[in-house]
């Protein structure tokens, strides 16, 4: 069983302004750490990292539906990923 690590890049403004000192935002799996993330961007896109922060956005509640049911978005993990001076990643190029 493959375990997908990197799930896609996050697209914001900050995200993208912060892209070009080194810094990109993805979203991951759950079961992710970072030495794991760090393997996988190392992997994937052919970089050196040196820094991994890791945060989790709680989801909001909502209502659904045509009665108005209350629900919850789902809580989404993020990788903050910086990496050696030089290094790009040109996914976040349109």
């Amino acid at each position: 069983m493959s375990l997908v690590i990197i799930k896609e890049p996050v697209i914001s403004e900050k995200s993208i302004s912060q892209a070009d000192n080194g810094i990109y935002t993805f979203k991951v799996a759950r079961s992710a750490n970072k030495l794991m993330v760090k393997e996988a961007v190392e992997l994937t896109f052919k970089v050196k990292v040196t820094n991994v922060n890791m945060l989790v956005t709680k989801g909001k509640r909502r209502r659904f539906g045509r009665k108005g049911k209350m629900g919850k978005m789902v809580d989404v993990k993020k990788a903050i990923v910086t990496l050696k001076e030089g290094d790009k990643i040109e996914i976040m190029k349109g």
